[in-house]
């Protein structure tokens, strides 16, 4: 694995540090703002990676699957941060601090809206991944050297076609 992809895995490590730091601070040692400070940095940490990943580009790298992951990363990230920040904060509460309500499981027609809105973010970050995907392409403009980046952005169209039918399924076949 190179440099971009060893980056990578310390931008999610580094994420999930970050939001598990944030969340004890906030809960155990009762630091509101410390936490809230270190909740919001997960932001920083995609920003990072997406100059990292640009500078590598840029100095004349071939474009590999791992410098689209990292495109992907970021529009997951952007996208879903936020929403996976608060799932790891309602099981901290309850799991770790034994407050707030328990976590609830959705069926039915509750979970299908719930998935149903999972993708829609899941489209919000295809545009954002998309989006630098095809700023990549464009920027480095040599069809060769960017095949792999146009290679992961057809596999992953694919996959939000298979996920909107799979939120389809949900309002058909309502989870039980």
């Amino acid at each position: 694995m190179n440099g971009i992809g060893w980056l990578i895995v310390f931008s999610e490590i580094g994420f999930w540090v970050v939001i598990l730091l944030g969340l004890v601070l906030r809960y155990v040692a009762g630091k509101e703002k410390a936490g809230l400070f270190f909740l919001a940095l997960t932001p920083v940490i995609d920003l990072l990676l997406l100059i990292a990943t640009s500078i590598d580009l840029y100095r004349g790298a071939t474009a590999t699957t791992i410098h689209a992951v990292a495109a992907v990363y970021i529009g997951v990230s952007i996208a879903f941060g936020k929403s996976m920040i608060r799932w790891a904060d309602e099981r901290f509460q309850y799991y770790v601090t034994k407050s707030g309500p328990k976590p609830k499981k959705r069926k039915g027609m509750e979970y299908a809206r719930h998935y149903f809105k999972s993708f829609l973010q899941h489209i919000l970050a295809y545009a954002i991944g998309s989006a630098f995907l095809w700023l990549l392409i464009w920027l480095i403009g040599d069809p060769e050297r960017t095949e792999a980046l146009f290679g992961v952005w057809r596999i992953w169209s694919l996959v939000l076609g298979a996920d909107f039918l799979i939120a389809l399924s949900h309002f058909l076949w309502p989870k039980k």
